[in-house]
C-alpha cells in the first residue's frame, strides 16, 4: 500500500521530464535549502488541517539532514505530534516481517522455497479449478502467491463473504483463525504468474511462527527490533500515551476516527478499529498490525541501505530491495514499479513520473505512513502522518518528495 495507484489514485505528473537527480547539490545553503522545501510542504497541510500530525525524518549517507515534528498527536485535546510518538504503521508492517522472515533464511531456519504446507499443512488453499498448487515462501514475500486483499476485489467478492479479517479491525479470535477463513477462498492466479497485493504478508507472519517454535512478536523482537534497539516498535502499543489518534480524509479537514471502529475510504472499504493497537489480545498481523516511530523505522531503513548487518547478510539485504518478479509489475505503486522481496522497487522514473532514482525502494501504510530508500542518492526518508489517506497517496507524498529532490536543484 503506498503512493500511487493507477486510476482514480494516479499522482498529477509533478516531475514529467526529470531525469534520475542527483540529490542536492554541494552548497553552503544546501541544508537550509531543504529544510525550508520540506518545511513548507508540512506547515501548509497542517495549516489546512488535511494532515493532522507528521513526523518527518530523512537521513543522507548516514547523516540526519532533516527532521521535523509538527501538528496534532490529538488535535481534540491539543496534544502536539513529538518526535517520539508512536504511530500505527499498517503496512509498512511489511517490511519488519519481510526482514525477521530474511533473518531466519540467513541461519537457514527457513528457505526460500519451501512451500507454506510444509510449516502450515492445513493451508492450501484451490485454484478455481480445484488444483492446490504449492504457494512458497518467495511467493508470499514477492506477492506472487495468488492471495488477494478483499478491499481491493468487486463487491461481494469470497473475502467478502467469508468475512476474512485484513488486520486491522477486532477480530476474536488468533492468527490460525484468520488464516483459516482465507483458506477457503480461492487463489486468484497460478502462484508465480501475477503480482497482486495480498495478505501474504500474514500467511508469512504465520510460516515464521513455525518456523521459529514462538509467536511472532517474539520472533519479530530477537532478529530485528532487539537487535536494532528498535524499542517503540511493537505489534501492541509500548507506550498508550505517546499513541497518535487516527484521522481520516473528510471533505475539508481531516476527521477523527471513530473510537469504536471506523471504515477507511480506500477501494471497498477497510474495516479499522483504532483500540486494535492496545489490545494486548489482538492476532498479530503481519501485514497491517505493527507500531512504532519514525526514528525505529529510520534505523531499520538505513541498516538495510547500507547492507544489513548486524541483522542480515549483505545478501538477504539486497533481495529484499531488489526486483525479483522479472516482467511483473507492483501495480498498487503506478507505472515503472517493480518488486523485491520486500518492497517495490522502481525501474523507470520517467513512467513512474518521479525524482527518484532508479533502484529506488519504497512501501507505505493506509493509516497515512510513507517512506523511500533511494541507494544512488544515499537517501532514507520516513514520513509517518495519523492521517488516512492523505499522509500516504496522492498531493502530500508527492510534494514531500517534490521538495526533498528539488531543493537546490536550480
Amino acid at each position: 500500500m503506498h503512493l500511487a495507484r493507477t486510476g482514480p489514485w494516479k499522482l498529477r505528473a509533478i516531475a514529467a521530464g526529470i531525469a534520475a537527480a542527483t540529490l542536492w547539490p554541494a552548497a553552503t545553503n544546501a541544508a537550509e535549502d531543504l529544510a525550508g522545501a520540506v518545511d513548507a510542504v508540512i506547515e501548509r497541510w497542517i495549516a489546512s488541517e488535511r494532515i493532522a500530525g507528521v513526523v518527518a525524518l530523512a537521513a543522507r549517507d548516514g547523516e540526519t539532514v532533516y527532521r521535523r515534528a509538527a501538528g496534532w498527536a490529538d488535535r481534540e485535546a491539543a496534544t502536539p505530534v513529538r518526535e517520539d510518538t508512536i504511530f500505527r504503521l499498517a503496512s509498512m508492517s511489511k517490511l519488519i516481517v519481510a526482514v525477521t522472515a530474511m533473518a531466519m533464511i540467513d541461519r537457514e531456519k527457513l528457505a526460500l522455497q519451501d512451500t507454506v504446507a510444509q510449516w502450515l499443512p492445513w493451508f492450501r488453499p484451490a485454484l478455481p479449478d480445484g488444483r492446490r498448487p504449492a504457494i512458497t515462501v518467495r511467493h508470499l514475500l514477492t506477492h506472487t502467491s495468488g492471495l488477494a486483499y478483499g478491499f481491493l476485489e468487486p463487491g461481494g467478492n469470497p473475502y467478502e463473504q467469508l468475512q476474512v479479517p485484513q488486520g486491522l479491525e477486532v477480530w476474536q479470535g488468533h492468527l490460525e483463525s484468520a488464516l483459516r477463513r482465507l483458506v477457503e477462498a480461492p487463489l486468484l492466479h497460478e502462484p508465480g504468474t501475477a503480482w497482486r497485493y495480498s495478505l501474504s504478508t500474514d500467511v508469512l507472519g504465520a510460516v515464521v511462527e513455525k518456523a521459529a517454535g514462538m509467536p511472532l512478536p517474539e520472533v519479530v523482537a530477537r532478529y530485528v527490533t532487539g537487535p536494532l534497539g528498535m524499542s517503540d516498535t511493537a505489534f501492541h502499543v509500548v507506550d498508550p500515551v505517546r499513541l497518535a489518534v487516527p484521522y481520516r480524509d473528510g471533505p475539508g479537514r481531516a476527521e477523527r476516527m471513530a473510537d469504536g471502529g471506523d471504515t477507511i475510504p480506500l477501494g471497498d472499504g477497510i474495516a479499522f478499529a483504532p483500540a486494535r493497537a492496545l489490545d494486548p489480545n489482538a492476532y498479530p498481523s503481519g501485514g497491517a498490525s505493527m507500531n512504532g516511530t519514525a526514528g525505529d523505522y529510520l534505523i531499520l531503513l538505513e541498516t538495510l541501505r547500507r547492507g544489513g548487518g548486524p541483522i542480515l547478510s549483505e545478501t538477504s539485504a539486497r533481495l529484499l530491495s531488489t526486483h525479483a518478479i522479472g516482467e511483473l509489475r507492483a501495480w498498487t505503486e503506478g507505472e515503472g514499479w517493480g518488486h523485491g522481496l520486500g518492497a517495490a522497487v522502481l525501474l523507470d522514473p520517467e513512467a513512474a513520473e518521479t525524482p527518484q532514482n532508479p533502484g529506488t525502494w519504497q512501501w507505505g501504510g493506509v493509516l497515512g505512513g510513507h517512506w523511500f530508500v533511494d541507494p544512488v542518492a544515499k537517501l532514507s526518508v520516513v514520513v509517518l502522518t495519523n492521517t488516512s489517506t492523505a499522509g500516504v497517496i496522492g498531493d502530500f507524498p508527492a510534494e514531500i518528495r517534490e521538495a526533498l529532490y528539488g531543493a537546490g536543484r536550480n
